[in-house]
């Protein structure tokens, strides 16, 4: 396994396990809980368009060498069986053609609903169709990876791979902690993860503009190392600019790229 999937796989296993530490009625009491169903989320605030991201890794123990990629998220408005849905794909490009990998998903556009999900790393699919109360195998996308996959869940819960749209739609305000119902599709269940606004930054953005951001913030500990992830999500427009991650004794960043970044998808030849 490379590096950086090592590094996503024990954040996600270290989120998991603070949430089963931690999912206790004292905990919630002191959050807001982020129904799926009660309409908090702010879906107007998720603009469509190409988002660009420059992803990088930092071993504190080689100062010579850092971990590149180019992420894009694409989001626009479709029609789906008669509703409006929000359509997302993602696109990671590295260094080489392994490390690429495409990811699509559905959501409903009143109240961010996961619909459908596909990861497509080198050859392989896979692909679900969501419901609030199970997640099944796509059985309609040839070669799925997951094929006869089924898990019925116990509440209904937002696609934790569309973390990032997810925070840009919280109502953040100072000192506010959000219990968020996430699913990676293909994990064992569903959690509800704690986020913390810990305060706010302005920073300055690639243009020059400075920018007044509230820090969304996470934590966990697991096997003995501790994890942190830190967000900044603007005020004003509620855009997702700036990520740090912390896990043992390395760094992930993601920077937002200016909106002059070119769009490097219809330049492929097809």
């Amino acid at each position: 396994m490379k590096t950086e999937q090592l590094a996503e796989k024990i954040i996600v296993i270290g989120l998991s396990l603070l949430l089963l530490l931690s999912h206790t009625t004292k905990v919630l009491a002191q959050t807001d809980t982020i129904g799926v169903k009660d309409k908090r989320l702010n879906t107007s605030t998720l603009k469509p368009g190409l988002r660009q991201y420059l992803v990088y890794f930092q071993n504190t123990k080689d100062s010579r060498s850092l971990k590149f990629w180019l992420w894009l998220r694409d989001i626009n408005f479709d029609t789906r069986n008669g509703e409006k849905v929000f359509t997302i794909s993602q696109h990671w490009f590295g260094s080489d053609s392994s490390s690429y990998r495409s990811v699509y998903s559905i959501n409903k556009t009143a109240d961010f609903t996961p619909l459908y999900h596909s990861e497509t790393v080198g050859k392989k699919t896979k692909a679900f169709n969501w419901a609030p109360d199970k997640i099944i195998s796509a059985d309609t996308v040839a070669n799925n990876e997951v094929k006869n996959f089924k898990l019925d869940f116990t509440f209904p819960n937002l696609n934790w791979n569309l973390d990032i749209e997810t925070f840009e739609m919280l109502p953040l305000a100072e000192g506010k902690s959000f219990a968020i119902p996430f699913y990676e599709a293909g994990i064992e269940a569903p959690l509800y993860v704690i986020y913390k606004v810990t305060g706010s930054e302005v920073i300055t953005t690639l243009d020059g503009n400075k920018v007044d951001c509230w820090k969304l913030y996470n934590e966990s500990d697991y096997n003995g190392r501790h994890f942190t992830e830190t967000y900044w999500i603007s005020k004003k427009n509620h855009e997702f600019l700036k990520e740090e991650d912390a896990f043992g004794g390395g760094y992930r960043y993601k920077i937002k790229m200016m909106g002059a970044a070119i769009n490097l998808l219809p330049r492929f030849v097809k």
